[in-house]
């Protein structure tokens, strides 16, 4: 058999083509190095600590020899919290200090950061770290659980920000790259594409996450994700995992809801969403046939609130909504993020499906009344005034207890402090105050004003209600 011999030019060409092709599929890919140089100086390690009570509980410590089993926690669930052995269960013992790490990104020359509400929840302190070396303590501005957003303020000038893109116009495939510190290493750079978008998650109705294959891992928490141009695009807030790594699912934050939130928490210190007061459900196949659809979609109102902005609005139930001011209800998990982006008293147009006709429907949202914001605002009202000439927080009184009472409003007692005008009268944490120099009282914020105007010298009557029973107390500020 005979050996088939190249011309040396043959080879030549041969050679020639697979270089070519290599260095060819070389320019195809992605280089960072510009984007990480630019982008590096704004981007920070964000490390918090509070101060728990010990349970004899297992911890798990990262780079440096921290603690970060609440990140561990957030990620992965509480298969890293299991008892100690030989712990009963509610053990307590001496009160620790219990630090955790994540990441974030300055949006503002003069000092606000972006950052995850799961990084700084609950933190006693919150000290930011600069590409630079720089340390600095920083102010929890606001935070949002809902979107898991949080604004933080260093006291700095002229700081390094970072160019935000439109979360609105990211396409699947896209070349993506995140920095943060994972695990307490400092600007860390993980690079991927984007995998999906318009992700829902658990208990997560009110993000569109980006899905991405970035390796993403504990401490990238509130870091920023970037596109080609080096524009922020989202902030990596989760991963997927059963084994306690990272598995190439990873979301992100659309910057757009972000911003959205940071705007609302740097202007009013917390968010508020539009509310709708429906209880929703899928429509299946069968359900969309039956209603006259031709493909299943949208969101089918199951029950309303009989006080609710739809009832209020001619909604009904069996009512199928399609579309919220032109934007398409794909599915029932779509409703929440489109009609919470709204701000509460703002109008809005909804298309159905009622009966085998599509029409559409007004409707003037109300304010989500469960609302965490909603709660942090009224106490932040009440304390405001009550606290410094009452000595007194209060909260607004639940619709169940209301009913029970037969009241149409009040206010009831969180705290009294001690040797207060409110503890001299009397006055206990439970307590349903109702009224105050003769004017009647429907809410915290309004307990708030009544206060404040209140006059000094002389006995102010105050009825409450105690164990079921109504009675007056009499106030006297000094």
């Amino acid at each position: 058999m005979k050996r088939l011999i190249l011309p040396s030019t043959l080879w030549l060409c041969v050679m020639f083509l697979y270089v070519a092709g290599s260095a060819a599929q070389a320019r195809e890919l992605p280089d960072f190095t510009q984007l990480v140089k630019e982008a590096a100086p704004g981007v920070v390690n964000i490390s918090t600590s509070r101060t728990v009570e010990r349970r004899g509980v297992a911890s798990l410590h990262g780079f440096d020899g921290q603690d970060i089993p609440e990140i561990f926690r957030h990620f992965f669930g509480d298969q890293f919290g299991d008892r100690l052995p030989g712990a009963p269960d509610g053990e307590r013992g001496q009160s620790q200090e219990r630090q955790s790490l994540g990441s974030g990104f300055v949006i503002a020359e003069d000092g606000y950061i972006l950052t995850n509400a799961h990084v700084v929840e609950d933190a006693d302190e919150v000290l930011v770290r600069f590409n630079d070396r720089r340390e600095l303590a920083a102010e929890i501005i606001g935070s949002d659980p809902q979107t898991d957003i949080a604004l933080i303020k260093v006291e700095a000038d002229d700081l390094p920000t970072l160019e935000l893109g439109d979360s609105d116009n990211v396409e699947v495939g896209s070349w993506v790259a995140a920095i943060g510190s994972p695990f307490g290493f400092d600007h860390s750079v993980t690079a991927g594409i984007i995998s999906a978008t318009n992700r829902t998650l658990p208990r997560d109705a009110y993000v569109p996450f980006i899905q991405t294959d970035v390796a993403i891992n504990p401490g990238n928490s509130g870091g920023p994700l970037f596109n080609l141009d080096g524009e922020v695009i989202g902030i990596n807030s989760q991963i997927f995992t059963r084994s306690g790594g990272f598995m190439g699912l990873s979301f992100a934050i659309p910057i757009n809801v972000a911003m959205d939130v940071a705007d609302q928490l740097r202007d009013e210190g917390q968010v508020d969403r539009g509310w709708l007061g429906v209880m929703i459900q899928p429509v299946s196949r069968d359900l969309a046939e039956s209603f006259g659809m031709q493909k299943p979609g949208g969101a089918l109102i199951a029950d309303l609130d009989p006080e609710g902005p739809a009832a209020k609005g001619g909604l009904q139930a069996g009512d199928v909504i399609l579309e919220v001011d032109g934007q398409e209800v794909e599915r029932s998990s779509t409703l929440p993020r489109l009609i919470g982006r709204v701000a509460p008293e703002d109008e809005v147009t909804l298309a159905l499906m009622r009966d085998g006709r599509k029409m559409t429907q007004s409707v003037t949202l109300g304010s989500w009344p469960d609302s965490e914001q909603g709660r942090q605002k009224s106490q932040r009202q009440s304390e405001t005034a009550s606290q410094t000439r009452l000595g007194v927080t209060v909260r607004d009184v639940d619709d169940t207890l209301r009913e029970r009472l037969n009241i149409d409003g009040g206010v009831q007692v969180r705290e009294v402090k001690p040797r207060s005008v409110a503890a001299s009268a009397g006055i206990q944490p439970g307590d349903i105050l109702v009224s105050v120099d003769h004017q009647s009282v429907t809410s915290a914020s309004e307990f708030a004003g009544i206060v404040e105007e209140l006059p000094t010298d002389r006995a102010i009557p105050l009825r409450l209600y105690r164990d079921g029973r109504s009675l007056f107390v009499a106030l006297r500020i000094e």
